[in-house]
């Protein structure tokens, strides 16, 4: 495979590239279709360095390197992507030998894997020959505008999206066809009175001009037709937008019920890859946003159509070369329409974008306000929602000076329509060709007929918010959990607790996690799991909890494959305590019984007895019925962690998992809450994590991970007189354990020491 290396004097990539943000020394016919920004040398040691995919060949400068060197794409070239530790590889390699390797951290790795795509295509572009002219550039993908977010060069959405929504409206069919019943008929009595002007000019007050005497009868009738045809559109009216605001109401609520109970089954992955702040948007601010349009916006464009439609039919009937000319600035309005259509579109998915990005920092900042005022970063935050208002702002900017544009144009148009109506009219009626009733009647048509027409042009605006919301929205709803639900399940109303795990094997992403595991759990049995951080441990937990589904392999409770069994089946007879516990805004117990709603009180009282809570909760202001604040503030670690052993007890599981329980604790809390776990463990199938292994003496037996694998098993004292990984662990921990004792002893010396002594000691 032939090396060109290139001198360290690069020059700028010309106009066919993506981004002129590169400079190498690329050829006047190459396009650059993908590249990374490397920062990682061949040691780990930080470092900038650059690999750019041509059309062509790969372009690389190495991390503190001054010259480029190319590699021209060939058949028998392949390029392999890895990562372990947080490290991501990328290996260049031909048929021969591995040619060059670089290194990023992960957070590079979205850019790695674009561009380790675009290789496989350009490679397959060259096996199948040269492409057309001008095929490269069209295949070079657009770089996003640094402004704006992942995911702003998908595509936007379409106005047919809102059509969706007939999935929610069709339960309200019958209303609907109501609403658009009344609707026609409001707005047939609203176009009468105009009509209704031709005689009252020409054989009543024109003649009366000329000496002829008003009938009185006539005048009467013509006026009780004009106010009952105004009655009747406003009954008419009122009916329609009652009808229709009810049922526009009932479909935003089913909207948001649907989307919300779908996010509610979605798996931990989902939630892992998403914003708070972008869901709550989604589900408040984008619905909302959809229940307005279906309530005012549609119903309008309905009624601006109907109009439309039965106006030009009646001016069509009263003069065809008028009507024409009433409709010579239509194709200017739709041109103009066609042309901001897609542009409105856009702009509003990055409207949604950005606020959604404002909503974030709220969501960070708020739940996290302990942080911040600690830390005393009040000002940094308020930069980054400055920040996020000023990116907010600019795109707002940038969609109203082109609609500011759009619909001043819009009106102008009509306005010389009018305009054009009035001279054309004025001229027929000096030929006498038609009357000043039927002109005057024309102009009071035209002036609905322009009004509802540019009233059209200005609901494209709502018509792309609301489709980009529901974009948004359908994106939740399309989107399938990656921990289905059997279609159908296996009953499990009796769990013994026998835990089999069979060469199971999962991966984040594209990092493996757990790999070929094999373990057998008894029903009653403590099994402990250690080893390093970033082992597989809590990894494993969330497997056994079907929070992720294993990649390869089985997991089987009583026999039975855990994804062959409902998840809310299988949950129900596991008990979780976390490390961190999480209470929710209520009574102490409201959070007890989250479990079991239906729990008595009695039942409440005895689980917080056996979690060693019951004490506490009573020098409580309410006791039982105190209010914890968000996220259980006001109550201490320990406290927050012995009511959720309560909330665990109370509904009474036959599988328990203990995540690092007592590890953000004192030791005297400790205490309390490992004589709350001997309550909780006894006679339950238990899985304990623990880094200080001395909680874990009671286990029956300890699994010790490393790397995703097990690589030891039995009792503390036969691991302890293998010395290997566990002995390693636990002298590790023996040492820091000791050492940290040792300096409490000495500051606990020198705080009880007589002053004189200390001097001494100095001395």
């Amino acid at each position: 495979m032939p090396l060109s290396s290139t001198s360290a004097s690069a020059q700028a990539v010309g106009p066919s590239s993506s981004s002129d943000a590169y400079e190498a020394p690329l050829r006047p016919s190459e396009n650059v279709r993908a590249a990374l920004d490397v920062d990682l040398d061949a040691r780990l040691n930080f470092a900038q360095g650059r690999l750019i995919l041509t059309n062509q060949r790969l372009v690389a400068q190495f991390p503190d390197a001054t010259n480029w060197q190319g590699w021209e794409l060939a058949p028998g070239m392949a390029m392999a992507h890895l990562d372990h530790a947080g490290v991501g590889t990328l290996e260049l390699r031909s048929d021969q030998a591995l040619l060059a390797t670089w290194r990023f951290t992960l957070g590079h790795n979205p850019a790695a894997l674009r561009l380790l795509t675009e290789f496989d295509r350009a490679l397959a572009e060259q096996t199948a020959g040269p492409a057309a002219p001008g095929q490269a550039a069209a295949d070079e993908p657009d770089e996003p505008e640094a402004d704006e977010e992942e995911g702003a060069d998908e595509k936007p959405p379409s106005t047919w999206t809102l059509l969706r929504l007939w999935r929610f409206a069709h339960p309200y069919r019958w209303r609907l066809l109501a609403g658009f019943l009344l609707t026609l008929a409001g707005t047939a009595a609203t176009l009468v009175p105009p009509y209704l002007t031709i005689p009252l000019m020409d054989d009543v007050l024109i003649p009366f001009q000329d000496g002829k005497q008003i009938d009185p009868r006539y005048v009467a009738l013509l006026l009780s037709g004009l106010l009952g045809s105004a009655l009747l559109a406003w009954g008419l009216g009122w009916a329609k937008t009652y009808i229709l605001a009810l049922v526009s109401e009932r479909i935003g609520a089913d909207l948001r019920t649907t989307t919300y109970e779908h996010l509610l089954k979605l798996s931990l992955e989902y939630f892992g890859g998403r914003r708070t702040g972008d869901l709550l948007a989604r589900i408040g601010s984008e619905t909302d946003r959809i229940n307005v349009f279906l309530s005012l916006h549609l119903l309008d464009f309905a009624t601006d159509v109907l109009m439309i439609a039965m106006t030009a039919v009646i001016l069509f009937s009263i003069d065809p070369s008028l009507a024409l000319v009433t409709l010579v600035p239509l194709p200017f309005i739709a041109w103009m329409i066609h042309q901001v259509r897609d542009r409105l579109r856009t702009g509003f998915e990055k409207i949604d974008r950005v606020w959604a990005e404002v909503t974030n920092v709220l969501s960070d900042t708020i739940p996290g306000i302990r942080v911040v005022k600690a830390f005393a970063q009040e000002d940094r935050e308020a930069q980054r929602f400055r920040e996020a208002n000023r990116h907010n702002l600019a795109v707002n900017d940038r969609l109203n000076r082109l609609w500011s544009l759009f619909s001043p144009s819009v009106t102008l148009l009509t306005e010389i329509g009018l305009l054009v109506v009035w001279a054309y009219g004025i001229w027929l009626v000096s030929r006498h060709a038609i009357t000043v009733g039927v002109l005057t009647a024309f102009l009071t048509y035209i002036g609905r007929f322009y009004t509802r027409l540019d009233s059209m042009s200005r609901i494209v605006s709502v018509t792309q918010k609301a489709a980009s919301g529901t974009k948004r929205i359908f994106e939740i709803l399309d989107h399938v959990s990656s921990v289905p639900e059997a279609p159908h399940p296996v009953p499990l109303p009796q769990v013994a607790g026998r835990i089999e795990l069979d060469g199971v094997s999962f991966r984040y992403g594209n990092r493996s996690t757990i790999r070929d595991l094999n373990l057998r759990i008894e029903p009653g049995e403590m099994i402990g799991l250690v080893g390093h951080s970033g082992s597989g441990k809590s990894t494993l937990v969330n497997l056994m909890c079907r929070f992720y589904d294993v990649a390869e392999g089985s997991i089987r409770v009583d026999g039975i494959d855990i994804r062959q069994v409902a998840l809310a089946d299988w949950r129900r007879h596991i008990g979780l305590v976390l490390q961190e516990p999480f209470l929710f805004f209520g009574t102490i117990a409201e959070n007890i019984a989250y479990g079991k709603p239906e729990a008595t009180r009695a039942e409440i009282v005895a689980a917080a007895r056996a979690a060693h809570a019951h004490e506490f909760i009573l020098r409580l202001p309410q006791g039982y019925d105190s209010l914890v604040g968000e996220r259980g503030q006001g109550l201490s670690g320990g406290e927050r962690q012995r009511i959720s052993i309560a909330r665990a007890l109370l509904i009474d599981p036959r599988v328990l998992i203990l995540d690092e329980a007592t590890a953000s604790v004192d030791t005297e809390t400790e205490r309390e809450i490992q004589k709350a776990l001997d309550n909780l463990v006894r006679g339950r199938t238990t899985i304990a994590i623990a880094h200080r292994l001395s909680t874990l003496r009671k286990a029956n037996r300890l699994v010790v991970m490393d790397k995703g694998r097990k690589v030891e098993e039995g009792t503390h004292e036969k691991l302890i007189a293998q010395r290997g990984a566990y002995w390693r662990l636990y002298e590790a921990q023996a040492r820091q354990e000791k050492a940290e004792r040792d300096r409490m002893l000495v500051v606990d010396e020198a705080v009880l020491a007589p002053a004189h002594v200390t001097r001494e000691s100095r001395t």
